[in-house]
């Protein structure tokens, strides 16, 4: 990483927008070929420039789709920019409404606090620690007055807010829209203005608080900052948006097997869009292997598994992913049970049901009885069709695809 760091830094502007843009997503070519010119009048002052991407602590499982702004603040950091980290302490006790079609519940500050313990141990797993400086928007957006928040809101009229579509659609079906939504925009706005930041990132749906930020700044006499969105990263199926609600995440603390498999079994439509987002790669390889798919010279599953190692690696390390490799050609694609499987020791015959909670392998009894119910269960390569079957020494029990059990009994 360090060669590759050193030469990034020496990167001339073409080079670094070439990457920085790369994968980005405006929904408006205009605006796109806007903020171009603009972070090229940036790049070309050869200075380092203070960037950064807001991150809600509302909750503690972060996935793929979570990473995709941390992935281009890494991109800055590799050219030798400034990054903060900012946990949005103070925004996510309202909650960001922007991909909602209803109102998001509120979380305590104690909540909040707790989730932030874990966001930054996982946000390293991207971003350079050591070169990455970690802020908290409590720190002065609650140190505003009434008479602060007042002026702020006066810089913008409530048509622009009904003007977004998700605030639109629920204003037209009579659903209600709380002032406290319009005030995360705001606030989020704000953090820009505090940050005196030349370059934002977030989400393409946060498109409009990331433009209000340019506004605020304007106001208070800064240089407007240059802004970079990202598409939505589709989940395991290919179409829904990533979410551990829909069942189609891909989380980061997933296992190495885990995570490889699950990488595996997404689309052939959504392979590029992983590759763009989610690896390392730079965009002449990213373009080669698109490339090489077309033509047929690189056959898709070859594309996944180089994907599933790309992604595996960053999170694992490169033993690991390779690991997780073999794991899934042994078990998924020569249907073989795994050298060093999970061993649970019992001291009588159980019921599959218990078995699993005991080992940890499922969370509760109705993951049992639902994975049970789609035949997701095997024991000793049979499939059950009973949750309550009874379970007996030296059985071998695959749940899923990617998880595998042998039962001992030991009487003593």
């Amino acid at each position: 990483m360090s060669s590759n760091k050193n030469k990034r830094q020496m990167a001339d502007v073409d080079e670094q927008l070439e990457v920085l843009f790369h994968g980005a997503d405006f929904g408006d070519r205009a605006t796109q070929k806007n903020m171009e010119k603009e972070l090229r009048v940036m790049l070309e002052q050869d200075r380092p420039l203070k960037v950064y991407a807001g991150f809600d602590p509302t909750s503690v499982d972060l996935h793929l789709g979570h990473t995709l702004p941390m992935r281009k603040l890494r991109q800055f950091q590799d050219f030798g920019h400034i990054v903060t980290f900012l946990i949005g302490n103070f925004t996510g006790l309202v909650g960001d409404p922007s991909d909602k079609d209803k109102t998001r519940p509120m979380l305590s500050a104690d909540e909040l606090a707790e989730n932030a313990k874990t966001y930054t141990g996982q946000a390293f797993k991207i971003l350079d620690s050591k070169s990455t400086i970690i802020k908290y928007n409590a720190d002065w957006l609650s140190k505003l007055s009434f008479s602060d928040v007042v002026s702020l809101c006066s810089k913008f009229t409530v048509a622009q807010f009904l003007e977004r579509d998700n605030f639109a659609k629920r204003w037209q079906a009579h659903n209600p829209v709380y002032l406290s939504e319009f005030m995360y925009a705001i606030m989020q706005a704000y953090d820009a203005v505090a940050l005196k930041t030349d370059i934002q990132i977030g989400g393409s749906d946060q498109l409009f608080n990331l433009m209000a930020g340019r506004t605020l700044q304007k106001d208070a006499g800064l240089n407007p900052q240059v802004v970079i969105t990202l598409p939505i990263l589709v989940g395991t199926d290919g179409h829904e948006r990533m979410s551990k609600s829909t069942g189609n995440s891909i989380g980061i603390n997933d296992s190495p097997e885990d995570m490889f498999g699950k990488v595996m079994s997404i689309p052939d439509s959504a392979i590029m869009q992983y590759f763009t987002l989610l690896t390392a790669l730079t965009p002449s390889e990213v373009s080669k292997i698109e490339k090489d798919l077309n033509e047929g010279s690189l056959l898709k599953m070859d594309a996944k598994k180089e994907l599933a190692l790309q992604i595996v690696k960053i999170f694992h390390g490169e033993k690991n992913a390779n690991n997780a490799q073999e794991f899934f050609e042994a078990t998924i694609q020569r249907n073989e049970i795994p050298k060093n499987i999970l061993e649970l020791v019992i001291a009588e015959p159980d019921s599959l049901s218990k078995i699993l909670l005991k080992s940890s392998l499922v969370q509760s009894g109705g993951e049992v009885r639902r994975l049970t119910s789609q035949g997701a269960i095997t024991v000793n390569g049979n499939v059950i069709d009973d949750f309550m079957t009874l379970i007996n020494d030296k059985d071998e029990i695959r749940v899923g695809r990617h998880r595998f059990l042998r039962i001992r009994i030991d009487q003593q």
